[in-house]
């Protein structure tokens, strides 16, 4: 494992699941790579797809046929415009043919030639095989979608892209008693620490411009969310709840714009109850759009990427109205890091840990990211993230109709509430007096995922999703 920067943990993407929809689109993406370096992709007249596991399992729920028939398509998940997927889908549908890397057509069935087997791989619980058809030969090529959008090969190690292998971190971090002594040693908090980090890679400006887009994309995610009212699509007949939560909360003042609107919360009421709303509020909105095939931010999974921004949306709205671009950046970095050793550690993927995996590394993410805003030391942010993990482990995924619904949205609004409790638990503690340690609960979460029964980590095979099926909906 090598490093993993903040951008490769808040990715923008398409919902619903960074590990069943963006992660085999980008899989998609690398295939057709794969062909035209090997020289054939001009003489491909078939492609068909094979998915494994989980992504066979949940794939129908998830948008895995969709995504994998979009990215062979060349549609970019960052880019696209949501209007057009539908449009992209249909015509595929109705002249049974794909635009192979938005360059030439080929035939294609979405019925025949996708496969869904339900065996597992044994590498990864999320598995998808690609083979291409040409000259009475076949090409086959095999990724898992590991979780966040992160997408490998067997035979390959898990890094960034493209990244030398001689580059050199003044802070290399796999472990948080590592990133402890970093900021002891020079006196720094973790988001400085980390900034040192991304320098290598991107300049100054680039950081700044990357991490405002990102923020920006989860404020306009909300203010989509909060705007937008109807049926959730999938079979659930799910109700939008952020826009009736908004309704009843909003000020009434005039607003024209994302920016405009965050000023106008600014000036509603404080009291608990409605401080709760708004968190709740805030994080509904994203994850109803993201069940909605909308934009949203990896944070670090599609599935958990309500929590973020609706925490650092609680700090800009209601702790501080002065904070702008410097505590957004700020937040941003030191969700990202935290992220990242979960990552390296454990693993943010339902399918291979359950939702502990996912909103529990979201809770921790932004529990950390918020403590270092309100003032706590580094070891106090780390508490933070500890904390929140602590209270989320052994939470299964087990998704009703494999959609990103039910329980899913409603946990994100318990994701970001436990990570603010967590983050002012840890502001009033002396870390001294801290029994757990943040590595001991990752090593915790990564054994819990591996005891855990296959049927609560994505399948839809238990908990919830038997109990409760879509006849019941």
């Amino acid at each position: 494992m090598e490093y993993i920067s903040v951008f490769d943990m808040l990715k923008i993407g398409v919902g619903p699941s960074s590990s069943h929809t963006l992660g085999p689109w980008r899989a998609a993406e690398q295939f057709l790579a794969e062909v035209k370096q090997l020289h054939i992709f001009d003489k491909i007249t078939k492609v068909t797809i094979d998915l494994y596991g989980s992504l066979s399992l949940t794939g129908i729920g998830h948008a895995t046929d969709l995504a994998v028939m979009l990215g062979l398509s060349g549609a970019d998940p960052e880019y696209v415009p949501i209007e057009d997927i539908s449009s992209i889908i249909e015509t595929i549908k109705s002249k049974g043919e794909l635009h192979l890397g938005n360059e030439r057509m080929v035939s294609f069935s979405m019925k025949e030639d996708i496969h869904f087997n339900k065996n597992f791989l044994p590498f990864h619980a999320n598995g998808l095989t690609f083979s291409a058809s040409y000259e009475n030969k076949v090409y086959e090529s095999t990724f898992y979608s590991i979780g966040g959008g992160f997408v490998v090969k067997e035979e390959t190690p898990d890094k960034i892209e493209n990244l030398d292998q001689t580059t050199h971190f003044p802070f290399p971090i796999d472990r948080a008693d590592e990133l402890l002594q970093y900021c002891v040693a020079e006196n720094k908090m973790i988001s400085e620490i980390v900034y040192e980090n991304e320098k290598v890679l991107r300049s100054d400006q680039e950081i700044h411009t990357e991490l405002l887009r990102i923020w920006n994309t989860m404020l306009e995610c909300i203010y989509i969310g909060c705007h937008t009212e109807g049926i959730l699509p999938g079979g659930l007949h799910v109700r939008r709840r952020a826009y009736d939560t908004y309704e009843k909360l909003k000020s009434g003042l005039p607003y024209n714009n994302p920016q405009e609107w965050l000023e106008t919360i600014r000036q509603t009421k404080v009291y608990f109850r409605q401080i709760l709303k708004w968190v709740s509020c805030f994080a509904l909105s994203v994850n109803e759009v993201n069940a909605s095939l909308g934009r949203v931010v990896t944070a670090p999974t599609n599935g958990s990427a309500g929590v973020i921004p609706a925490v650092l949306m609680y700090y800009l709205t209601i702790e501080n109205h002065k904070a702008g671009e410097k505590e957004i950046k700020q937040f941003l970095t030191v969700a990202g890091v935290i992220g990242s050793i979960f990552k390296k550690n454990a693993t943010i993927s339902a399918a291979m840990g359950g939702c502990q995996a996912e909103i529990g590394v979201s809770s921790a993410m932004a529990a950390a990211a918020l403590c270092e805003l309100m003032g706590g030391t580094p070891a106090q942010v780390l508490m933070a993230a500890e904390i929140a993990m602590e209270h989320h482990l052994g939470l299964t995924c087990d998704p009703i109709g494999g959609l990103v619904q039910i329980p899913c949205i409603e946990r994100n609004t318990m994701g970001a509430v436990k990570a603010i409790n967590a983050a002012e638990l840890a502001l009033d503690t002396d870390p001294k007096n801290a029994k757990v340690p943040l590595d001991k609960v990752v090593d915790t979460m990564w054994r819990t995922a591996q005891d855990m029964n296959n049927k609560y980590k994505e399948t839809s095979e238990g908990g919830l999703a038997v109990a409760v099926n879509l006849a019941d909906c």
